[in-house]
């Protein structure tokens, strides 16, 4: 068990970041699966991962965007398991702030969630990294490049984590490879953001002619972190090819 690879996941108790971990957990390694509020889901996933394997999957509770968190979660996963061979940035905060309803609160939320948190993980896990030859796995969203409408500052959260990923991979250099995975239309947001005309209008720009599903970035992300030794700041696109053409 000593020399299985430990893996954090942030975001995962649930949709892609639950298969992003269950991935990663079948493919041998020990997963830090951390929430923030989905108590019960992460439970129940922890509880799965270690019936098929004991002691492999352990839950960290953190709200990434308070100060001092990224460095308490990272400390508590050393001093559990003594080494962290990669980090997958996950968590996020997903909602519309059309222009005139724009507050302190929002920008406060989405930027903490989706560039704060990844930042400040990054750093303090940065040493262990380093130590491993290990790997940073950021999930972007092609929207960092191409905005949305009455999403601005989600948008421009996820631009600036595409940045932070390719600077990242700059100061980590050498021992630390850092990528990005850029999302498409893979799961529907749950609160009923984008209504049936929006989503077939979504899928119709898609060129595959359908959404993805989680286990698509779930591959990609254990591609970058198991056998892409070769690969570092870049952001692969897992859209269909949505992000293919205006």
């Amino acid at each position: 068990m000593q020399d299985t690879p430990v893996i954090l996941v942030t975001g995962a108790a649930r949709r892609v970041g639950a298969e992003i971990a269950r991935t990663l957990h079948a493919g041998g390694a020990r997963v830090v699966l951390h929430y923030r509020s989905s108590a019960r889901e992460a439970d129940a996933l922890a509880a799965t991962l270690n019936g098929l394997r004991p002691h492999s999957a352990w839950l960290v509770q953190a709200d990434l965007k308070e100060d001092g968190a990224p460095e308490a979660l990272v400390a508590a996963a050393l001093a559990r398991h003594g080494r962290l061979d990669a980090l997958v940035n996950n968590a996020s905060t997903f909602y519309p702030t059309p222009m005139g309803r724009i507050d302190a609160a929002a920008w406060t939320d989405l930027m903490g969630s989706n560039v704060k948190g990844p930042l400040f993980l990054s750093q303090a896990a940065a040493p262990a990294l380093r130590e491993r030859r290990g790997a940073i796995v950021n999930i972007v969203d092609i929207h960092a490049e191409r905005p949305m409408k009455h999403y601005p500052v989600y948008c421009v959260a996820k631009a600036a984590l595409a940045g932070l990923t390719r600077a990242l991979a700059l100061e980590l250099a050498p021992e630390v490879r850092v990528n990005g995975v850029s999302p498409g239309p893979i799961d529907w947001p749950e609160d009923g953001q984008f209504p049936a005309d929006e989503r077939a209008a979504i899928i119709d720009h898609t060129l595959l002619g359908r959404i993805g599903s989680p286990a698509d970035i779930a591959r990609t992300v254990r591609f970058l972190i198991f056998d892409a030794p070769y690969i570092t700041g870049q952001i692969l696109a897992v859209d269909g090819g949505r992000s293919a053409h205006l």
